[in-house]
């Protein structure tokens, strides 16, 4: 299955649009194709607002988020791909998701590896795992 990561980030953004509330995106700015100020990266990471009033040309795509902002007051087009995507949240209570590298392997494989090996009619169907997500 396709990662579930672009559709969580975009559920997340409307929720908090909806909500009257100022999403940020939090990006590990080292991945390849990630395309952001270099003067506003700090420890290798990036926040971005990507408020409706604060980007122009906002494309919550599957692969990656694209858009243009000002920095500065110099516009300029920012490129995140879906994988250096680290958090997305709301800035007034801090209420969004955050991911981790490990949701990316199970949605490539499907299911979790460490899950205990229980009694299972059909072994080779993947398990279903819950997580508790903050």
């Amino acid at each position: 299955m396709t990662s579930s990561r672009p559709y969580l980030i975009r559920a997340i953004y409307q929720w908090i649009v909806d909500n009257g509330m100022t999403p940020h995106l939090l990006a590990k700015a080292s991945v390849d194709g990630c395309k952001v100020p270099a003067r506003f990266i700090q420890e290798n990471k990036i926040v971005l607002n990507i408020a409706p009033m604060a980007v122009g040309g906002l494309v919550l795509g599957d692969d990656a988020i694209a858009f243009s902002a000002r920095f500065s007051g110099v516009s300029e087009s920012i490129h995140v791909p879906i994988k250096a995507v680290e958090a997305i949240y709301a800035r007034e209570n801090g209420q969004g998701m955050l991911f981790t590298e490990e949701d990316e392997s199970l949605s490539e494989t499907g299911y979790d590896s460490g899950a205990d090996d229980e009694f299972d009619p059909d072994p080779d169907k993947p398990k279903p795992t819950l997580r508790v997500v903050k």
